[in-house]
């Protein structure tokens, strides 16, 4: 049986159109085919003057039904939706409430008026699937919002809030009590007079250089986007066409943009960061409950994660302890909280309550009453073993224990302490309040509800949260190895550091992995006194190149601190490569993509036939989310899929490799 989608009523001249289709009242076929139907219902009831479009539940119309991605469009179609509300002869009004989204947000703008209740969002974010409205929503915005604002909604895909919504036009007016009340009230307001239609509005032009200005600020979050550009292009047509035409050409841009392999690439990813949270095992586990978290160290990652941990509301005590390495840290966390306010991020209130649940200590037992530790000091196992010994002793019981560790067996870890189950992985990745990946590793012995803890945890603090098995680097710092392994090997045998970087970044890396290595310090892990100059690492380290903070590395540094080649670090490579009797050559920048892309790929698919990655689709998580791999080609396995498996195993052994049995299964 067919379940109704929507409900009907009239008052007092007033139809109120009622949609139900829970959890988020996607726009399904059946939605919209009620909201046509609703329309010329309306349209043709003379006991109607005007009508009300709602939503039960919890929202408006959150976004386009997932069950139909990729599948043949079912009639009617969104713009015939669209179309049949602006067309209606009686007044419409949206009552908005929740998140008005996407195809929520072209319904809402074809309606003649639109209320919304305190707290609703309004956004058009189809640009983070690399696509654009298309349903009118470029010829509406701009006939609405002017232009510029336009181009803030649409092109960077941030929603804006019901207050903000008033002030810019989007919305006529914010509900002071119940929205239906409210918006029936409003539309009785507009009973005989002609609709105000969207369409017969002008959208203002503006000079050419607001479009340059605009693609030029953001040019580093579209570089790669086919989407940016196009939305710029159809909002430009807004202006210098007739409606009718301006939406023609918005559908034409549109279907380009959906059926081109960028969309397909970042519908992948929207579905497997959904994918990711889900773990075996862990249906009905109910995670611990986390208020208070101890944080060990108060280096750049400890006080990033103490940051993360206090922007979500929970009390934090960092412990260091050096009492200047401790003043240093919470120096830290102190003034990116103040900054995020001074930058409208945070307001002052709330910035007030962050930092009074922000607590420090020299003494590891005043992490005695903490629901959660996070060890996030220097990585030997020596020290880490060290401290779980510790709060072995310190932490209550039921108490989670957490380490930081980006390469060590977490299982070597908990054996220090009495009860491993309650120890488990959160790899944060740098700086920990920015970076959205975390890597939640699962030791032999973690228990489920502790599993679930961390993944609840992540969820709270806002990180995408991929789980990996107990191996060395775990997924993405072991295939990461392997790349570095490809890259260095490189400039040994002939190519330049200059050269890998560009090949990396035309790719579509923000940084090549020479500059990553530079700004990360070439000294990590690194001692003048156990080096033995076997590495090229090594040789730079001992004539004083440790990396940017040093102005020398694998590149110069200029007072600005930009790359520039380096004729001492190029000697070196040199000198090196003679000593090591490696011939020197000149390398394609295609062999050096191939060598910085495939081998890694084949170590991404011994990681899932060992088990430490659930899923290929957890691999492209982690790579997109932790290591600025380019979103819009999908994901390292995803890219390797469309480029083809056979082909990715006959560049290898091109290369001189052989591929896995694991790959050549894929």
């Amino acid at each position: 049986m067919t379940r109704q989608v929507s409900s009907w009523r009239v008052d007092d001249g007033v139809a109120i159109l009622m949609l139900d289709n829970p959890p988020v009242n996607a726009i399904s076929a059946a939605v919209r085919s009620a909201l046509v139907d609703g329309v010329a219902r309306a349209g043709a009831d003379d006991a109607v003057a005007a009508i009300v479009v709602a939503c039960a539940g919890r929202t408006f119309f959150a976004g386009a039904d997932l069950r139909e991605f990729g599948k043949p469009s079912i009639p009617p179609f969104l713009t015939e939706v669209v179309d049949a509300i602006e067309a209606c002869p009686k007044p419409v009004v949206a009552a908005i409430h929740g998140n008005a989204l996407g195809g929520g947000l072209e319904i809402a703008m074809a309606c003649h008026y639109r209320v919304v209740a305190a707290g609703g969002r309004l956004g058009l974010p189809e640009v983070k699937l690399a696509l654009m409205p298309g349903a009118r929503g470029t010829q509406h915005l701009p006939r609405l919002v002017g232009v510029e604002k336009a181009l803030e909604i649409i092109a960077l895909g941030d929603p804006v809030g019901a207050e903000e919504a008033a002030a810019i036009g989007l919305v006529d007016l914010v509900a002071p009590g119940d929205l239906v009340e409210t918006a029936v009230a409003f539309a009785r307001g507009k009973i005989g007079e002609t609709p105000r239609r969207t369409r017969d509005r002008v959208a203002a032009p503006v000079p050419e250089t607001v479009y340059e200005a605009f693609a030029l600020k953001h040019a580093r979050k579209f570089r790669g986007f086919d989407a940016p550009p196009a939305i710029i292009a159809s909002i430009r047509a807004a202006t210098e066409l007739p409606f009718a035409e301006g939406a023609k050409r918005e559908r034409e841009i549109f279907l380009k943009l959906r059926e081109g392999p960028q969309n397909e690439a970042m519908r992948h990813v929207f579905f497997a960061e959904r994918e990711a949270a889900k773990v075996p095992g862990l249906d009905g586990v109910e995670p611990r409950s986390i208020a208070q978290v101890g944080v060990i160290g108060a280096g750049t990652m400890g006080s990033g994660i103490a940051i993360a941990l206090l922007s979500a509301g929970l009390n934090v005590v960092l412990y260091e302890r050096d009492t200047a390495a401790l003043e240093r840290g919470a120096t830290r966390v102190r003034a990116t909280i103040e900054g995020n306010v001074r930058s409208g991020r945070l307001s002052r209130d709330r910035a007030d309550e962050v930092l009074s649940a922000f607590t420090t200590t020299l003494d590891l037992d005043a992490l005695a009453g903490a629901d959660l530790a996070i060890e996030a000091a220097f990585e030997t196992m020596a020290v880490k073993q060290a401290i779980f010994a510790q709060l072995d002793k310190t932490m209550r019981p039921g108490a989670v224990l957490a380490s930081n560790t980006s390469y060590l067996d977490l299982d070597e870890i908990a054996a220090a302490t009495s009860r491993p189950a309650d120890v488990v992985g959160l790899h944060f990745f740098s700086p920990a309040n920015i970076m959205k990946l975390l890597e939640v590793v699962r030791g032999a012995q973690t228990a489920p509800d502790v599993l679930a803890t961390a993944l609840a945890l992540a969820k709270r603090i806002h990180k995408v949260a991929v789980v990996s098995g107990n191996a060395w680097g775990f997924i993405g710092n072991r295939m990461l190895a392997i790349r570095r392994r490809e890259a260095e090997a490189m400039v040994v045998e002939g190519a330049s550091p200059e050269q890998v970087d560009r090949v990396l970044e035309d790719f579509g890396f923000p940084m090549g992995p020479f500059r990553v290595a530079d700004l990360a310090g070439l000294d990590l892990g690194w001692s003048a006194e156990t080096s033995t100059g076997s590495t090229i690492r090594e040789c730079l380290n001992e004539a004083g190149r440790r990396g940017q903070k040093a102005g020398k590395g694998f590149f110069d540094y200029d007072e600005n601190r930009r790359p520039v080649s380096s004729p001492e670090a190029e000697a070196i490579i040199a000198r090196f490569a003679a000593d090591q009797g490696i011939g020197r050559r000149t390398l394609s920048d295609q062999e050096v993509l191939d060598r910085l892309l495939w081998p890694m790929v084949d170590e991404g698919a011994r990681l899932l036939g060992e088990g430490i990655a659930m899923r290929a689709s957890d691999i492209d998580v982690v790579w997109l989310n932790g290591y600025g791999w380019p979103a819009w080609t999908g994901g390292p396995m995803y890219h390797a899929r469309q480029v083809g498996i056979a082909e990715v195993c006959r560049r290898l052994e091109v290369l001189g490799h052989n591929p896995s049995d694991a790959l050549r299964s894929l």
